[in-house]
């Protein structure tokens, strides 16, 4: 044998090296009963995808119970003798009250609400929505209608006398739906809802000015902030006083909801979350109604804003006055029956009927 040479079958070790590196036959290749086992690499990703997915869960079912925990609640839909059956669809009444709670003394000054105390009604609207499509309705606060117990009066006179469940018995016995949910914010809340998605972009087709409204707007398209938002609601300096003030509510609120139910809103964290909130720590609803409700009802205001629903007011069928009680408003009967006999049997509005 040759000095440096190696046998076939044999091989040699590298002394100073890795004991492996020189376990190699000839061609280079290590031998086999003393190559070391091989570990197999772990794939890390899965546990990594699937404990981000726990945590996303966790915080998502966490972040829906804490802003449900947070809604003010009331006990509104109670029942009552003869209280009107359940009618297919569902039946929300939207109340805006003139509550200050929530407005400093200097926005109180700014958006000229005064400081009265309590809370009566601004704007009612029933929002209906099932197999005959979405519809929006006014309901004037100054409409003439029979209050249980209390004879007859301007409907805004029934939560004045009884709060949100007499206001809502009298609604469902002069329109003979049943009203499945209740929704209810105060002036404060909305202004911070309004402001924590950044306004709301509205066209003023005529200079709005009205100094017991807080208001000045130039003729135009312009985004509002929450306290010109205030003014533009309130706002009864028209020729039809109450009756054009209810179309601007439906305008509005209609905006609001598109816009905070668009992308713009939801996906940006800066304005998803101030919203959240805003509305949750400022809406007042029925012990049964919780935030998936409230969500569905924003959704059912987006389709109307978008046009593929109706929105509209009570047809009116003249007005009046009368001692204690003032100047009202009285509904067509007619048209009025047909337009809730509609939503009773949750069927398209008759265009006929509808207010334009």
């Amino acid at each position: 044998m040759t000095h440096g040479s190696v046998p076939a079958g044999h091989y040699e070790r590298d002394p100073y090296g890795d004991p492996y590196d020189g376990d190699r036959l000839a061609g280079g290749r290590i031998h086999p009963e003393d190559a070391p086992p091989r570990r197999r690499r772990r794939r890390r990703w899965p546990r990594v995808l699937g404990g981000l997915l726990v945590v996303a869960l966790l915080l998502t079912v966490g972040g829906y119970f804490y802003l449900d925990s947070r809604l003010q609640r009331e006990s509104v839909l109670v029942d009552y003798p003869g209280r009107v059956a359940d009618t297919p669809g569902t039946t929300w009444l939207i109340v805006g009250s003139d509550s200050r709670e929530g407005l400093s003394a200097a926005q109180r000054r700014e958006f000229a609400t005064g400081k009265a105390a309590g809370r009566r009604t601004d704007s009612m609207m029933l929002l209906h929505y099932g197999s005959g499509g979405t519809t929006l309705v006014s309901l004037p606060r100054d409409s003439y209608v029979a209050i249980p117990g209390r004879g007859r009066n301007k409907l805004n006179a029934a939560f004045a006398f009884g709060g949100p469940k007499l206001l809502v018995r009298t609604v469902e016995q002069a329109t003979g739906l049943r009203v499945d949910h209740y929704a209810e914010i105060g002036f404060g809340g909305f202004v911070g809802v309004v402001d924590a998605i950044g306004g709301v972009e509205i066209c003023v087709k005529e200079r709005m000015r009205d100094p017991k409204a807080g208001i000045d707007l130039s003729p135009g398209c312009q985004t509002l902030d929450g306290g010109q938002a205030l003014g533009y609601v309130r706002s009864r300096n028209y020729a039809r006083a109450d009756l054009e003030r209810v179309e601007k509510q439906r305008q509005f609120f209609g905006a609001l909801m598109k816009k905070a139910s668009g992308p713009g809103v939801l996906l940006n964290p800066f304005r998803s979350v101030p919203l959240a909130l805003n509305a949750t720590s400022n809406f007042l609803v029925d012990d049964g109604d919780h935030l998936h409700h409230l969500a569905r009802m924003m959704w059912a205001m987006r389709d109307v804003s978008g046009g593929d629903g109706v929105t509209t007011t009570v047809p009116i069928g003249g007005g009046g006055s009368a001692a204690g009680v003032g100047s009202y408003i009285s509904w067509d009967r007619t048209k009025a029956g047909v337009l809730f006999g509609a939503l009773r049997e949750d069927r398209a509005v008759p265009r006929n009927v509808i207010t334009k």
